[in-house]
């Protein structure tokens, strides 16, 4: 028998670029209705989004390890200074958040959802007994295991597991910048894999339509996923050239574009609930300053623009904007300019229904572990505010009994 995740390996279809360890589910839980009506009544179709409500969730990946301490700043605090000799960032590179913390400057573009009170910090996050391994750092958070737990499934597909989701649904999720879904991976999710949307409907018009079945599984699953393609692409194009004009100048970066292309697809009203963006680069070991820098203002670019877009298209309300890394660096800079791995991290949280400001408690720099932060917020009480706040599910939570944090306003 082959297995889904091999199936995806083998499929014959590696010239369509959407292929990472999930596709569009397997073949007991296929796209009932891929594509759906052309024109859904909105007084009887299910909402595109989760639950009544049709709430999105937009995932951010910061990869390689996001520097937390030179991202919000504690700049009223000398013992920053003293470990960070070259890399520590004077006031006038910051913007201003209260009397003891500012971000830095190149988040400026964030500043007008910060005075909107739609931008949310929260301080400190991690887990006990950190690693500071790429790779299984990255699954830890992924899963939503604790240090010593090896888990399978992503955290959003193991959160996703028993709940109904609606069946003109395109899929659970897109995802945009990199063919992994890391937080998606699971049996039952459907996940899409897009880098472009245009050069995707192009390919996937390659494939003609098979009618009938081989007579073989493996072979017959093959042509389902041919057909699953097609559908896919032609409703994605359908959504995007209806979507309503967005008035909004995207940066041109690669993050840029990812965000460009979840506000056209949201905005055109694509069934889907999920979207996971990517932005990678931080692993910052030497000649931080600059890097940092350019990273962090690709992200507030970015962020900025789809926020403003999704505003305007009367949706920010029902999107929740979340970032993640494997880790955050090293309290104190090292011999190269730049940071090491490390522990724990700020993360930002963005919508409409978030409860703008600080959060948590920012890690005490006199009380480090082992040279590092020691995390004051366990990551894991983020995704219980996503699964109970933000998505109102109910039943026995897959994170045991970590309480949400009161970043959802009602």
């Amino acid at each position: 028998m082959i297995d889904r995740r091999d199936f995806i390996r083998i499929g014959g279809l590696a010239c369509i670029p959407l292929f990472g360890n999930t596709l569009f589910g397997s073949a007991s839980t296929p796209f009932d209705s891929i594509g759906g009506s052309d024109d859904p009544n909105p007084d009887t179709a299910d909402r595109f989004g989760l639950g009544a409500e049709g709430r999105i969730l937009i995932l951010v990946e910061l990869s390689g390890g996001n520097d937390g301490l030179n991202t919000i700043v504690p700049h009223r605090d000398e013992r920053y200074r003293a470990m960070r000799p070259r890399l520590a960032l004077k006031s006038d590179d910051l913007v201003t958040l209260n009397s003891e913390f500012g971000m830095h400057s190149a988040l400026r573009p964030l500043a007008e959802s910060w005075e909107a009170q739609d931008f949310a910090v929260v301080h400190g996050l991690g887990y006990p007994l950190p690693n500071r391994s790429h790779f299984r750092s990255i699954e830890i958070w992924e899963t939503g295991s604790d240090a010593n737990e090896f888990l399978g499934d992503g955290w959003v597909a193991r959160t996703l597991a028993a709940t109904e989701r609606a069946k003109n649904r395109t899929a659970d999720s897109i995802i945009l910048g990199r063919d992994n879904p890391g937080p998606l991976d699971g049996s039952d999710m459907s996940n899409l894999v897009l880098r472009n949307p245009k050069d995707f409907a192009r390919k996937a018009k390659r494939l003609e339509p098979v009618p009938g079945h081989a007579g073989h599984r493996a072979l017959d699953r093959i042509l389902e996923v041919n057909e699953e393609i097609r559908r896919a692409a032609a409703k994605i194009e359908e959504r995007q050239r209806s979507a309503p004009a967005l008035g909004v100048k995207f940066p041109s970066n690669q993050f840029g574009r990812q965000c460009e292309t979840a506000a056209k697809l949201l905005a055109g009203e694509l069934p889907v609930s999920i979207i996971k963006l990517f932005l990678g680069g931080f692993d910052t070991h030497a000649n931080q300053l600059g890097n940092h820098a350019r990273l962090l203002g690709e992200l507030a670019g970015g962020l900025a623009a789809l926020r403003k877009a999704l505003v305007m298209a009367g949706l920010w309300d029902r999107a929740l904007i979340s970032t993640y890394s494997e880790f955050g660096r090293r309290a104190g800079e090292n011999g190269s300019g730049g940071t090491d791995h490390g522990t724990a991290a700020p993360h930002f949280v963005l919508g409409g229904k978030v409860a703008g400001g600080l959060h948590g408690t920012h890690p005490d720099l006199g009380a480090l572990e082992n040279k590092d932060l020691v995390f004051t917020t366990d990551y894991r009480r983020l995704y219980a505010t996503i699964r109970e706040k933000w998505w109102s599910l109910a039943g026995e939570s897959p994170f045991g009994e970590y309480a949400p944090l009161s970043l959802v306003q009602s």
